[in-house]
């Protein structure tokens, strides 16, 4: 039942329990006369869209009727979905190149921790350190040699 006829019991209960009033009767006609109205001016239906597509409709949203949203309605969630995903994989693409450049910034830092590292023992390495710290030590037996090295020549 639709509200329009739930309405029309309700009053015509109310009309016949009150019968005995002649005031009554006008009230009914008038009651109605209203509902005839409301039947005739209340439809379910949505207007014939027009074929001619203009900007006026387009901005005013004339043509998104509910027959044209219910035909397309498939396009429609896809389109959504569409842009649900697109919006995620955007935000995922965001965070990964921030990590990536916090990665960057974290391996240049271990380059330059590296190349120090490595260049301070090369200098400790270098023969001329070695030996001052062995003369300074005194408690080593060894001392640069006088003499060249020996070529030992193998035959094969």
């Amino acid at each position: 039942m639709s509200k329009t006829d739930d309405i029309e019991l309700e009053i015509q209960d109310v009309v016949e329990e009150e019968k005995a009033a002649p005031e009554m009767e006008s009230i009914k006609e008038q009651t109605k006369k209203t509902l005839q109205k409301i039947k005739e001016n209340a439809k379910e239906e949505d207007p014939k869209f027009s074929s001619a597509l203009t900007l006026r409709t387009i901005l005013g949203g004339d043509f998104l009727t509910a027959q044209m949203v219910r035909h397309h309605i498939g396009i429609i969630v896809l389109i959504v979905v569409f842009a649900i995903v697109y919006v995620a994989f955007r935000y995922q693409c965001q965070q990964d190149m921030i990590a990536i450049d916090k990665m960057e910034k974290e391996l240049l830092d271990a380059k330059y921790k590296a190349l120090s590292s490595n260049s301070t023992l090369t200098e400790k390495c270098r023969e001329s350190h070695v030996l001052d710290a062995l003369k300074n030590n005194k408690d080593s037996v060894l001392h640069v040699s006088d003499q060249p090295p020996y070529i030992i020549n193998v035959p094969e």
